[in-house]
């Protein structure tokens, strides 16, 4: 029997043990893959100079750094005649959501951007696509909820269970507001009231600009209602509701192009930033809290 186990399984041993010992070669050769088809492709690049280039802005927007350095390539490659905003993001914090909206606006002046809602542009997202020459919205997308939230946890209960006190030395009332130790004072929730009232002040100015629309009406196309394709072009949020294609073909005639060539990314670096997204939103998703353009 011993015999028949050992004949059954060795196929499978083999290979755990030929993966055992060769898994630094696997690795190595995996990253050559990379390095040499990607030279190959570079090499293809160089014959034909690429002149439209897409960026893509998806999961929660916690920050804003790969984004605008993909932006600001695009601006300074004189090459890159217009740019493809692809978005499919729930939001996220203010503070990197602002930042690509200025990004994508500065970037506007120089050559023509065209974001398009692959699944949903909602809050933070939306923020960042304002500015964009049009919006483009898949007809399955969710598009809107322009609102803010600031949320905290109370976790005091959970402290009295398990023995544990906060010490605290401060200066200034409204030091400890938002704090997860306890429930907030109501002089605290009316300091962070202020906080976001001032926000999605500046949220709905922005919009309202950017889209050509009345503040006054604010409550139409924001109080953080979430539209359809169809109903975010009704109240104006975007102007088309098309697949990516018309959405790139709608680039390429606002571009003027005459023979489109579409910046490619570095596969490894493709790679990477995957792993780390995937990274990222998974921490924000269960240890985040805060303002968040949500």
């Amino acid at each position: 029997m011993r015999d028949f186990f050992r004949f059954m399984f060795s196929p499978i041993i083999a290979i755990l043990d030929f993966l055992t010992k060769y898994f630094k070669t696997i690795v190595f050769l995996t990253i050559m893959y990379f390095i040499v088809f990607d030279a190959n492709d570079s090499t293809m690049n160089n014959m034909q100079t690429a002149n439209l280039q897409k960026i893509e802005l998806s999961g929660p927007i916690m920050d804003s750094t790969k984004v605008l350095e993909q932006v600001n390539q695009a601006k300074e490659d004189n090459n890159i005649k217009g740019v493809l905003f692809v978005v499919n993001s729930p939001g996220g914090a203010v503070a990197p959501s602002v930042e690509i909206a200025y990004a994508i606006k500065e970037l506007k002046e120089l050559k023509p951007v065209v974001a398009y809602a692959s699944g949903v542009m909602a809050s933070g997202s939306y923020y960042a696509s304002i500015w964009a020459n049009k919006i483009i919205a898949n007809p399955g997308s969710m598009v809107g909820s322009i609102g803010v939230i600031f949320q905290g946890a109370n976790v005091e209960e959970l402290m009295q269970k398990i023995g544990v006190k906060t010490q605290t030395v401060k200066i200034g009332k409204y030091k400890e507001a938002g704090t997860p130790t306890r429930a907030w004072e109501n002089f605290e929730k009316a300091e962070l009231e202020k906080v976001i009232d001032d926000t999605y002040d500046m949220f709905i100015t922005d919009v309202s600009s950017a889209r050509g629309l009345k503040k006054a009406n604010h409550k139409e196309f924001a109080d953080a209602h979430i539209f359809t394709a169809r109903q975010a072009k009704a109240v104006k949020l975007v102007d088309e509701v098309a697949t990516l294609s018309f959405a790139q073909d709608e680039l390429i005639k606002i571009s003027k192009v005459s023979t489109p060539i579409w910046k490619k990314q570095d596969k490894f670096d493709k790679f990477i930033d995957k792993v780390i997204n995937q990274a990222v939103t998974n921490f924000s998703i269960r240890f985040m809290d805060g303002l968040k353009a949500y």
